[in-house]
């Protein structure tokens, strides 16, 4: 039987593991399951939005933006759906919802327009039909290692550079998740390199620009959704957002305590002692030599040691020194 502490450390280290769901990153997952589950419940053809050579055989130009929401079996839909949970937060995180939906479509169609053209070169033996979130999921990926300070990556007990995540990332998520294609997947991760380089700065959407769509529709729609968090375009409100202010109750904060008036006026009385231990300053401060006249110290006391105290001499002294305050 699992105690009640056992069930709150297992909460909050689900908690910190689970990431936070922005809308972006919401509606890309939410159209995912719509669209499987249409094509599950009409029974559509199987690869009806998949891109490939049929792209310009056929002239199906709307695969091109439709094939990252497309999933062929269940397995698929939940592998890509986890790994744009954990992948592509960060990314909407950094630039806003706004501009994080135009980099999605940007990044989808030219790559599935690059792949299709190269599927098209292929022998027909060859070609091959790619579809789902990966190949995008994978350039979001290539995109953050460019941008992020650390050089350093950490998974699975293993250190590695950070700009080899996307290709340790690219090996794990093609063996693991089903109908992922190889090549589309390179070609999402050097996309997403090229725009981390700045290659598509023609056709970025700026922060002033992004700001004024997301008071329009469709991304009005996105802000309302309940469970996301919608990301500001703007790097001010953006940061509000993401670090709010934190006000502190009164009392929260540990306050230092001083000691009280009356030992302050007992001082003299506990001089002997700190914290009971022996004070050894006043005790020496009392064995001090005297002082004549002038304020100076007399060399009698001394003796005729020659500038050196011994032991007999000082503790001579010291006894003196008692007897005289008694």
């Amino acid at each position: 039987m699992i105690s009640t502490e056992n069930l709150k450390k297992i909460f909050f280290v689900f908690k910190d593991v689970t990431p936070v769901l922005t809308s972006g990153v919401l509606g890309v997952v939410l159209l995912s399951c719509v669209v499987f589950g249409v094509h599950t419940y009409f029974n559509v053809t199987r690869g009806i939005l998949s891109i490939g050579a049929s792209v310009f055989q056929s002239g199906h130009v709307h695969r091109l933006f439709m094939y990252p929401f497309y999933h062929q079996t269940l397995a698929q839909l939940l592998l890509n759906v986890a790994a744009v949970l954990f992948l592509c937060g960060s990314v909407e995180k950094g630039v806003g919802t706004v501009r994080f939906v135009f980099l999605f479509l940007l990044l989808s169609s030219t790559t599935g327009l690059f792949y299709s053209f190269l599927d098209v070169l292929q022998d027909v033996g060859m070609q091959s039909q790619a579809e789902g979130l990966l190949p995008v999921t994978l350039a979001c990926v290539a995109l953050t290692t460019l941008h992020t300070k650390t050089t350093k990556a950490f998974l699975c007990g293993v250190n590695f550079p950070t700009i080899v995540l996307p290709w340790v990332l690219l090996i794990i998520c093609t063996a693991l998740i089903p109908h992922s294609v190889l090549p589309c997947n390179v070609i999402g991760i050097l996309f997403g390199w090229m725009y981390g380089k700045g290659w598509f700065s023609l056709v970025e959407v700026s922060e002033t620009r992004a700001g004024v769509l997301e008071k329009m529709m469709p991304f009005r729609l996105l802000r309302s959704i309940s469970g996301g968090m919608f990301i500001p375009a703007s790097a001010e409100e953006r940061r509000k957002t993401l670090l709010p202010q934190i006000n502190p109750t009164p009392g929260s904060y540990p306050v230092q305590a001083y000691a009280p008036v009356s030992s302050v006026n007992t001082a003299d009385a506990t001089a002997a002692t700190y914290e009971g231990w022996p004070n050894v300053s006043s005790s020496l401060s009392s064995c001090a030599p005297p002082h004549n006249l002038h304020g100076h110290l007399s060399a009698q006391n001394f003796g005729h040691t020659h500038g050196h105290f011994t032991e007999q001499s000082f503790s001579h002294s010291c006894n003196h020194s008692h007897g005289q305050q008694q």
